[in-house]
Parts: C-alpha cells; sequence; structure tokens
C-alpha cells in the first residue's frame, strides 16, 4: 500500500504529514472544554489567551493548531473567525479548523489564509452532506471521524469500514485522496479496559488498508482516571508505532513531547538523532539558567 502525504498551509508555511516524515504534532490547547479562564475571555471576545496558548504551543513543538471555540451560549462563527484571524497575526502555524458546527467551520475557513485541516466529518449521513462540499469548496483537508449514524463502531474492521465509506464519499465529491485523514477514536479506558486495543488495530487496519494519514485525541484515552500525563503518554507511543502520525496532544506537556521525540528518533525519523540532541541541550540550557 502506497501511504499518502497530506499538505496543510497557512499564508507563510506548509507542513506535510507522510508516513516517511517526522511525527507533526497539532496542539489541542485551544478548546474552552474544561478550561475556565479561556472560556471566560472567548464570552468577552476576548482573544489574549487564544494569541498566548497558540504562541507557546509552537514555542513547545506545535506545528499545527486546533481551534475549538464552543462555548455554550456563544456566537461561535464569529468567534472562530475571530480566533482564526488572531492566531494568524502570532504565528505562521496551519490551523485545524474544529467544530461540529457547519456554520462555525465555514466562518473559520473564510477568515482563514492557506489550506486549513478541518476537524470534522464522519460517517453519518447528515455530517458527510454538509461537511465534505465545504471542505471541497475551501480546498481544504479533512478528519474522518471513524463514528457513523450507528454511533461509534466496537470493533477495528468496522471502523475501517466507515473510514472506507467517508473516504468513497470525498474522492465521489473532487476531494483529492490525500487530504482526507483519519481519527480512528481513542476512547477511556476507565470504562472499558479494551477500547486502547480496538483503537490500536484500528490504526493498523488504517494504515494497511488506506494508505492514509492518521491522527488521534490522545488524551481521551485517559479521562476519569488519575496520573493522566503517564497514561498519555504512554498510549501516545503505542499509537506512533502502529501507524498515528500526527496526533492531537498538549505540547506543554513536556512529558509527552519527550515522548514524541524519541518515537521519532526510535522509528527512523530522526536522522542521527539530531533532533533529541537539540532538544536535549536546550533543556539542559533552560534548567541551568
Amino acid at each position: 500500500m502506497t501511504h499518502r502525504e497530506t499538505r496543510v498551509a497557512s499564508s507563510k508555511r506548509e507542513v506535510i504529514l507522510g508516513a516517511d516524515r517526522p511525527v507533526v504534532v497539532i496542539g489541542e490547547r485551544i478548546n474552552p472544554t474544561g478550561r475556565a479562564s479561556l472560556a471566560e475571555t472567548l464570552r468577552r471576545g476576548d482573544m489574549s489567551i487564544v494569541r498566548r496558548d497558540g504562541l507557546a504551543q509552537v514555542q513547545a513543538g506545535a506545528q499545527i493548531l486546533d481551534v475549538n471555540v464552543g462555548i455554550p451560549g456563544g456566537e461561535q462563527a464569529t468567534l472562530m473567525a475571530a480566533a482564526v484571524r488572531a492566531l494568524q497575526e502570532v504565528t505562521d502555524a496551519p490551523l485545524c479548523i474544529d467544530s461540529t458546527d457547519v456554520a462555525v467551520l465555514e466562518a473559520g475557513l473564510e477568515a482563514y489564509e492557506g489550506k486549513a485541516l478541518v476537524n470534522s466529518v464522519n460517517g453519518e449521513e447528515r455530517s458527510l452532506g454538509a461537511v465534505l462540499p465545504l471542505v471541497k469548496e475551501h480546498d481544504a483537508a479533512v478528519i474522518g471521524l471513524t463514528m457513523d449514524d450507528d454511533g461509534i463502531p466496537e470493533t477495528a474492521q468496522d471502523r475501517l469500514r466507515v473510514a472506507e465509506a467517508i473516504l468513497s464519499r470525498a474522492v465521489a465529491l473532487g476531494i483529492p485522496i490525500q487530504d482526507v485523514i483519519f481519527d480512528p477514536l481513542a476512547l477511556a479506558v476507565g470504562a472499558d479496559t479494551g477500547a486502547a486495543h480496538i483503537t490500536l488495530e484500528t490504526i493498523r487496519l488504517i494504515r494497511a488498508r488506506l494508505g492514509a494519514n492518521v491522527t488521534l485525541g490522545v488524551s481521551n484515552v485517559s479521562h476519569g482516571l488519575p496520573a493522566r500525563p503517564a497514561l498519555n503518554a504512554t498510549f501516545c507511543a503505542m499509537a506512533l508505532y502502529a501507524g498515528v502520525n500526527c496526533p492531537i496532544v498538549n505540547p506543554l506537556d513536556t512529558s509527552m513531547m519527550v515522548t514524541i521525540r524519541a518515537a521519532n528518533l526510535l522509528l527512523g525519523q530522526d536522522e542521527w538523532a539530531g533532533e533529541w540532541i537539540r532538544a536535549y541541550r536546550a533543556a539542559r540550557g533552560r534548567n541551568t539558567c
């Protein structure tokens, strides 16, 4: 199976996702879920935390920034456009426009300068019919969630089936095959101890059968459990080995970034350990200041 490359870009910077390339980190921090301070500033239309967190994530190693402004009762389309413009003022990192509301996605895409990543479409007929034409219109790339009108499949084979259906609809609409990335869905192991195994098997199947790039919201796996950073970093390493190459994580979590850099090296994507050594020297320099 040929592994495809996906290109996303801001007006000034291009990022390429591919199996033979280093892991691309998608920063998850611009999301008000569980972040009261961000939610409050968004309600006021204040983009100061959005700008601060965007810049901090890029400085910590994120190459793409996920942008979610989902606050109850907020004018999310207006907020998304404002957040996109604010981030473009402080960083040249490409953006991942994240919403379940098509109007919010459209507002973000219209404000964006470049080739965005859309998070997300799924196999539900309503989602396919609304999101994919928008992705095509704006020449964006899109993340396909492996769930459909029947919910999240319980087996890896059924999640692959959903991915195949999403890909078929996207290609039929004229979206380039390489512009569809898949998320095999990480679920909480505290609720189902077999959940992580199913996700890992889905990653392997999507890689082997579709040759697509794979993302994952890693931290979902540890929801409700103690010592979440340790679980997240361990699961991330396992997912990278299985085939994820653009995880959605918190780049301000040092243990997570160490894990990703180590995986890059051990999977042969860090020639002569150059990035590993540079990161080590930078960290050592900070610790001696």
